[in-house]
């Protein structure tokens, strides 16, 4: 496609908040080279993104497709935050039904592109039927995908040759190269649920092995810099062409507005503890913490005696009734050394602050991201099912450790939490991991043009692949 001509690029995220920053991230980047965007979702969660920048605003379209209303979702529920970990499948049914509206939009769209996510199975053929070019954009690492499956066709009909549950504890047997890539005993139940057939209809295996089938080329949230090896492999298993778009990370300026007061009031806190001294604790929005879990990573934050401020938000979905408390006197125990916030946060003008000198944390994407972009060493403690293979290959790459947890059900104790802290943010033991963390943040991040260079070389693709280029 010639340079003049303007391309229309259709924009469809998972229903999540994790998911849609990204996509909205690439969505600025697509209209920066001036070519229109439709950036579809459902109202309320339109309402909840953040501002465009008015320089991009007239070339991105904020589209609402209401979300059917399904028997076990909760009224006014339309995003993963919205709902208990236990009813995603019923949000994802709902996701489901906005197929007939989406395939309308794109009838009468003219589009070029559409990028889409993991979950829509039944987009792919709407696309090619339309004539339209197809990319799936993973927010997930190559690591992570290629972990799931051999190829597309597996995911899709089940002929994975992993069975059981202790099948998942071992590499899989298509990594050619050495890798300790493997869930532990107790987070083989997050890839059993993933696996299985559910009341949303679909696996969630099935939609991503949908979602890489069907498409022309998959983009990727991902760089060499970080795991070649991955990237290499993750092509010849899906034999797609694969475009890394780079790691993508978030402007601090971005973060919320500096003279909000409760940046203000963390500010004013942080600015009276010594040098990269603090440890910043943030789980996720949607991390469901039991009570025991809390009770555990509490006291493990009192015992270890390190100036902390933890970001303690509710549960997704939760009532008054499925709160879980603080231990008694745990916050008068830690005033002065300790802050806990429970409402929203400015996590990375948190992070960006001299202060901070380790971060502990669930090891989602975004965050992982943020964490590594200033540097701080890592104490991991994941939920979810990427989580856990991310904190496994940074562990290998020493820029910090995993909390120790029971092989058999993952609890942890506020001991094993306290001599994770301690070690990591202890002058002559936490070195290593401080060391490797900084070098690994200098090599991501402090070249702005190697991002540049992604994000580029990804708009030349769209540019050169669209629907004017089948034949």
């Amino acid at each position: 496609m010639a340079s003049e001509s303007k391309l229309h690029v259709v924009i469809f995220p998972w229903l999540a908040f994790g998911h849609m920053i990204p996509f909205l991230d690439l969505s600025k980047f697509i209209a920066q080279k001036g070519h229109k965007v439709s950036f579809i979702s459902t109202p309320r969660n339109i309402k909840r993104l953040p501002k465009l920048p008015p320089n991009l605003a007239p070339l991105i379209n904020l589209v609402d497709l209401p979300l059917p209303r399904i028997h076990n979702l909760p009224e006014h529920a339309e995003a993963t935050i919205d709902v208990c970990a236990e009813d995603v499948v019923f949000l994802k049914k709902a996701f489901d039904g906005l197929e007939n509206d989406f395939s309308r939009f794109l009838e009468n769209s003219s589009a070029d592109w559409v990028i889409y996510d993991f979950a829509p199975h039944w987009l792919p053929p709407i696309a090619s039927k339309l004539g339209i070019s197809c990319a799936f954009f993973s927010i997930f690492s190559a690591w992570l995908i290629a972990f799931t499956g051999r190829s597309a066709s597996m995911m899709i009909d089940g002929s994975d040759p992993r069975k059981s549950p202790e099948d998942f504890t071992v590499p899989p047997e298509w990594v050619p190269f050495p890798t300790n890539l493997a869930y532990r005993q107790y987070e083989t139940n997050w890839i059993q649920s993933a696996i299985e057939n559910t009341d949303s209809g679909f696996s969630d295996v099935y939609r991503l092995g949908s979602a890489i089938m069907g498409c022309d080329v998959i983009l990727i949230r991902d760089c060499n810099e970080l795991e070649p090896a991955w990237l290499k492999l993750f092509e010849e298993l899906y034999q797609k062409p694969v475009i890394p778009v780079g790691l993508m990370p978030p402007s601090v300026k971005d973060s919320g507005d500096e003279k909000d007061e409760k940046w203000v009031s963390i500010r004013n806190w942080l600015e009276s503890k010594t040098k990269g001294s603090v440890v910043y604790v943030a789980l996720g929005s949607e991390v469901t913490l039991s009570q025991n879990d809390v009770t555990e990573l509490a006291l493990g934050l009192e015992l270890s005696g390190l100036p902390f401020i933890w970001a303690l938000r509710k549960p997704p979905g939760s009532t008054e009734s499925d709160s879980v408390e603080l231990p008694h006197g745990f916050l008068e125990r830690i005033k002065g050394r300790g802050l806990v916030w429970t409402s929203w946060v400015p996590q990375l003008r948190i992070l960006s602050h001299d202060s901070i000198g380790g971060f502990l944390t669930h090891c989602g994407c975004s965050s992982t991201v943020e964490g590594l972009m200033f540097g701080h060493p890592l104490i991991m403690l994941p939920f979810f099912v990427g989580q856990g293979l991310n904190a496994l290959v940074l562990v290998e790459k020493k820029v910090g450790i995993q909390i120790q947890r029971n092989e058999e059900d993952g609890s942890f104790t506020r001991n094993s939490v306290a001599e994770s802290l301690i070690l990591v943010m202890a002058e002559n033991e936490g070195r290593i991991y401080r060391e490797k963390a900084k070098g690994l943040s200098e090599l991501l991040f402090t070249d702005n043009n190697g991002e540049d260079r992604y994000l580029n070389q990804f708009a030349e693709y769209l540019e050169s692949h669209g629907r004017l280029h089948k034949s």
